[in-house]
């Protein structure tokens, strides 16, 4: 079995990165709108407590979503396994990562949301573009910094 190597630097990099690209997403450029989508009153602001509790699960959420991204791009790279090294840059390589993940693992999931949930498409988009955007940024960070 290879010994798979993640970047842990790079990993809390991209916790740190997505976590304020999450803040900019859901709040001045889609909040109101989500808040809309999802039935919430965006007048009404949570509890300090509610807000730490969720930031909290945030970071924690973020850090198990870049260390296992990382984990399958160093799994998926031909040097893990002794074979010659991956003559891909390392963009397309984060692309690729980003984008078969998000089709395989977020797309069936937000679909399901607008199918079974009964949420818009509007919702759709900010979520699985969110999604996306968060996969790429983590990638590429990932895959910059072998």
């Amino acid at each position: 079995m290879p010994e798979i190597n993640v970047n842990m630097v790079a990993v809390l990099i991209a916790v740190v990165v997505n976590f304020f690209f999450g803040f900019i997403w859901y709040t001045p450029l889609f909040g109101k709108i989500w808040a809309r989508e999802m039935g919430f009153d965006p007048n009404k602001k949570p509890s300090s407590g509610a807000m730490a509790g969720g930031m909290i699960a945030m970071v924690i959420g973020q850090f198990l979503f870049a260390w296992v991204l990382a984990n399958n791009m160093a799994a998926y790279n031909p040097e893990t396994w002794g074979f010659p090294p991956n003559e891909n840059p390392p963009m397309a390589v984060a692309g690729m990562a980003a984008f078969f993940t998000w089709l395989g693992f977020f797309l069936p999931v937000d679909i399901g949301v607008v199918t079974w949930e009964q949420k818009s498409w509007k919702l759709f988009g900010i979520n699985t573009g969110y999604h996306f955007l968060t996969l790429l940024t983590a990638a590429s960070i990932i895959a910059l910094m072998p």
